[in-house]
């Protein structure tokens, strides 16, 4: 199997790679080059917003093209011209962000999404990149393109930091702020999970969207930071707080309180959705604790201190409004 990657290969893209080269695949990756590709992979380098940025792709075919852009969608529309014809499938890692909010809990693929377009450049909202970059592959792939609508990412190598952030917080000990309730059901995907049911459903030729995410409640808040605690070994007190008393506080949820939000309709948006197409498709989750033991061996390979996009917010609570709400 020849695989085309589009785009970065640090998290996401470093998933992809690494699992098409286990298969024994002939992987091919096009970025800019700020970081090096997994040993294995031919490297191409240009930058798909500049003038020629695809001039490394100008021959050669592939049978599958994998792309995670993120940005202005009109560089997945110009790729997709590109390529058509010397692709026999195309993956676009888009993001269950393209559905129009505020969305019904348990809402399936077919829910609205927001309105955008193919030929948007410069700076582009990630809910109307993501779905004008979908759009650009329905008109120019139709039924083969397939659209991979991820949810919240998780695992080792991961450059938002929020995993991450619980981890180091964690490993510090001592009294630890936990958002309640602990019982309130998650949903997010181990990229490795993803990078697996990705290129499956590529090699099966799948076309049209997909939420490719754990189902809600794989995991609860409870369950991810007692696996923390664990996988650090440390002597974190979680003091279980009600989210009313988090809130009052103006500490902002999924930023200053990674991953957790407090119950209404962005925890229904982002926490609830079915998965029940990808599953009949194949989707598997590994457990929770698997998930971040690989990350904190990952963490501690690095120094403890994870990569952080510059293009995404900070994440974390400062120290001392946490010991404040602690008080």
């Amino acid at each position: 199997m020849r695989l085309l990657l589009l785009g970065g290969t640090n998290f996401v893209g470093r998933a992809l790679a690494e699992d098409a080269l286990a298969r024994g695949w002939e992987v091919t990756a096009l970025n800019r080059g700020n970081r090096p590709a997994p040993e294995g992979v031919r490297a191409l380098t240009g930058d798909r917003t500049a003038e020629g940025g695809l001039a490394a792709l100008a021959a050669g075919e592939w049978d599958a093209v994998v792309d995670t852009w993120s940005w202005a969608p009109a560089a997945v529309r110009d790729s997709a011209r590109a390529l058509e014809g010397r692709v026999g499938h195309y993956t676009y890692i888009s993001s269950r962000s393209v559905y129009d909010y505020p969305l019904s809990a348990g809402a399936d693929e077919s829910a609205p999404v927001v309105d955008s377009s193919p030929d948007l450049t410069g700076e582009v909202p990630y809910a109307e990149a993501k779905r004008g970059a979908e759009i650009a592959l329905e008109e120019c792939y139709g039924g083969r393109a397939l659209l991979v609508r991820a949810g919240l990412i998780l695992g080792p190598h991961e450059d938002i930091g929020r995993l991450p952030w619980w981890l180091g917080r964690i490993a510090r000990g001592g009294p630890v702020l936990a958002p309640g309730p602990r019982e309130q059901a998650l949903q997010y995907i181990d990229v490795r999970d993803l990078a697996r049911w990705t290129l499956d459903a590529t090699r099966a030729r799948l076309g049209g969207p997909y939420n490719v995410v754990s189902p809600s409640g794989h995991a609860t808040m409870g369950e991810l930071l007692d696996a923390c605690v664990r996988a650090t070994g440390s002597d974190a007190d979680l003091r279980w707080t009600a989210p009313e008393r988090i809130l009052a506080a103006g500490v902002a949820p999924w930023t200053e309180l990674p991953i957790w939000l407090a119950p209404g309709e962005l925890y229904d948006f982002l926490h609830t959705g079915s998965v029940a197409r990808a599953e009949a498709a194949g989707l598997r989750c590994r457990p929770v604790a698997e998930t971040v033991a690989d990350t904190w061996a990952w963490l501690r390979s690095i120094g403890g201190t994870a990569p952080q996009r510059a293009d995404r917010p900070a994440v974390g609570l400062d120290p001392a409004r946490e010991a404040e709400l602690l008080a």
